[in-house]
């Protein structure tokens, strides 16, 4: 059997639609467009069996109108948001068995961005050995999501249970930050090595139109500063510009993240 392939398709600006294929069959997540999906799989001869959705907004929905239309498949959703073409809700705990794949992807809740955004973890098979994490707009390559709908406590327990995930998962998140980010997380911590090295490299893949993504949870703990709430460093810059004393790191994280809004 070949090894799964997870690709990104381009949407917009900088969205970017995973899809998970083999030879004959994909799932796509988050697509907001449709055209540019119908376009991969049409071009790959593949048949689409599954639509994955970490949140409501149309960046990530908008494709699905058209999609069910021509390939009448599931859609599974955050069972806490309000998505007309979800057909199967889904929440934490629950599995996701794309048996077509073969894979099964196991649902986290990750609400801060929106009130009931999820994220997709789960392994591709034993042939390719590695852990995989679809998260929408909570957890981006050296940054994080605006906290829209919930708040910063919720989106920092988010943060962390990502965090919390074996170092060698990839992250396929859905817009191509990077650089920005980067921008900030240097103007937080200008003395990171680990943040320089990343900086080059994706300056390298960017110069040469290819993805920053996808990253994984060992690079982000070492570069992302809202992953790295906890460190006394962090906490000081974050203090300066708050100008007040923060005692926990939820508390840096949301002064971080006000930071960043306004960068």
């Amino acid at each position: 059997m070949m090894a799964l392939q997870i690709h990104p398709i381009p949407a917009f600006r900088d969205n970017y639609i995973w899809i998970i294929h083999n030879t004959e069959h994909a799932v796509v997540v988050d697509p907001g467009d449709a055209s540019p999906v119908l376009d991969y799989l049409q071009s790959h001869k593949l048949e689409l069996h599954a639509i994955l959705i970490t949140h409501h907004h149309s960046d990530h929905t908008g494709g699905n109108p058209t999609l069910i239309a021509k390939f009448n498949v599931p859609v599974y959703g955050p069972e806490q948001e309000n998505i007309a073409t979800v057909t199967h809700p889904v929440r934490e705990g629950d599995k996701v068995h794309l048996a077509t794949l073969p894979l099964i992807l196991e649902v986290i809740d990750i609400p801060g961005h929106t009130h009931g955004h999820i994220a997709y973890f789960g392994s591709l098979p034993a042939s390719h050995g590695k852990n995989i994490l679809f998260c929408g707009d909570t957890l981006f390559a050296s940054g994080c999501g605006r906290v829209f709908e919930g708040t910063p406590q919720q989106m920092y327990r988010s943060l962390q249970k990502l965090a919390d995930l074996p170092d060698d998962t990839l992250v396929y998140c859905t817009h191509e930050y990077t650089l920005g980010n980067i921008n900030f997380a240097r103007t937080v911590e200008p003395s990171n090595v680990d943040l320089q090295r990343e900086e080059h490299r994706a300056k390298q893949l960017r110069s040469e139109n290819i993805p920053t993504l996808p990253t994984s949870i060992a690079r982000e703990k070492s570069c992302n500063p809202f992953l790295r709430c906890h460190l006394p460093e962090i906490n000081r810059i974050a203090r300066l510009y708050a100008k007040k004393k923060l005692e926990q790191p939820v508390e840096v994280f949301a002064t971080l993240r006000e930071w960043k809004n306004n960068f």
